[in-house]
């Protein structure tokens, strides 16, 4: 009788324990780190956000929309490469810069010994005596003519004489001018035509040069010229007035795209001028992004930002409760950036690091 009334009891502190047990593994079940609420969407405290290494970054209206990264490579425009050549054949005496530096406009970059320096000489000695002497003369006549012992025809003819004398020394002085000569010493020196930088040097201090001597070449350092290789599929969205972006952050401007295929590549030239700046030396082969201007409304986010979930293009957008996948419409992708079309307004976070824990976390694998 006694063991029948105890059955009760028992039963009832069976229960009791068993309700016991279930609560203590719901909260387990709730305190684990990004409990997911619904497919796609991840709940997250800051300390798991941080601990997990979750980055978010505000999405901005976009300016530039990249239409593409392409291969190029720069060199100075057709008009800012400039010969220095030796006019007067001689012996280089003297260099006075090397390959690689900077010079300014009119800066001396050797000296040349040249025998005809010494006939030069001459000649304005000789131009210079025969200006004397016809001004002497057309002083005479000039005064004879006045005072009518000789025909006014004969002054008209001497000061023809002075007109041509001087003439002919202009032209020995101009000579000398040109070729920054010193006809006393036998020699004139070469200097640049323009600023900018020695890009070559064929002479040496004893080398021989006449007039088909290249003693320097010289390129315009303000300026350069970016040459690339288009795709066929780009020419419709590529046009003069462009920008052109080059690592470093240096910028410039599309003047001309091809409209002329190459048969074996399949491609055309653009061209863009570009300023001088760090990093930008003629012949460098560097990538150049083409850039063009954005629609209003229009967003750019980091490539890496955007995910494959079930086929479509979505992103992580920062929630109060933590993140969520949404899909968008992106664009073109170029310099480690994706425009997106739709999905996304400035001002929203998205997830920029963290995206595959992100994505394991939400049931999307």
């Amino acid at each position: 009788m006694v063991r029948n009334r105890q059955l009760p009891l028992l039963a009832l502190l069976g229960a009791v324990a068993a309700c016991s047990g279930g609560e203590g593994d719901t909260t387990a079940t709730a305190e684990k780190p990004g409990a997911q609420m619904e497919k796609g969407v991840v709940a997250l405290t800051e300390g798991e956000i941080t601990r997990i290494g979750i980055h978010f970054k505000a999405v901005t209206n976009a300016t530039e929309l990249p239409v593409a990264t392409v291969p190029a490579t720069l060199a100075p425009p057709p008009n800012a490469r400039v010969a220095v050549p030796a006019v007067i054949p001689g012996v280089v005496t003297r260099t006075l810069v090397v390959e690689g530096d900077t010079v300014r406009q009119g800066q001396p970059l050797a000296v040349v010994a040249a025998r005809e320096m010494f006939t030069i000489a001459a000649g304005v000695e000789q131009a210079s005596a025969r200006v004397a002497m016809a001004q002497a003369n057309d002083r005479r006549l000039g005064q004879l003519a006045k005072e009518g012992v000789i025909a006014g025809a004969r002054a008209d003819e001497a000061r023809a004489s002075l007109r041509e004398a001087q003439a002919e020394l202009n032209e020995q002085r101009r000579v000398v001018r040109l070729v920054n000569g010193a006809p006393s010493s036998g020699s004139y020196t070469l200097t640049a035509p323009i600023a900018g930088k020695v890009t070559s040097a064929t002479i040496q201090t004893g080398s021989p040069v006449n007039e088909t001597t290249s003693a320097y070449v010289i390129d315009a350092a303000s300026r350069y010229e970016l040459t690339a290789q288009v795709p066929e599929r780009l020419l419709g969205k590529l046009r003069p007035g462009m920008a052109v972006t080059l690592p470093g952050g240096v910028r410039g401007e599309v003047t001309s795209v091809g409209s002329v295929l190459d048969p074996q590549t399949r491609s055309a030239t653009l061209r863009a001028r570009v300023p001088a700046g760090a990093g930008i030396v003629s012949g460098r082969a560097l990538p150049a992004t083409l850039s063009t201007k954005a629609p209003a409304g229009t967003v750019v986010v980091p490539s890496g930002a955007v995910l494959d979930v079930n086929g479509k293009h979505s992103v992580f957008v920062r929630t109060p409760q933590g993140a969520h996948i949404r899909p968008v419409e992106i664009g073109d992708r170029a310099d480690g950036r994706t425009v997106v079309l739709s999905g996304l307004r400035a001002g929203e976070r998205i997830a920029v690091t963290g995206l595959s824990e992100l994505k394991s976390m939400a049931g999307e694998d």
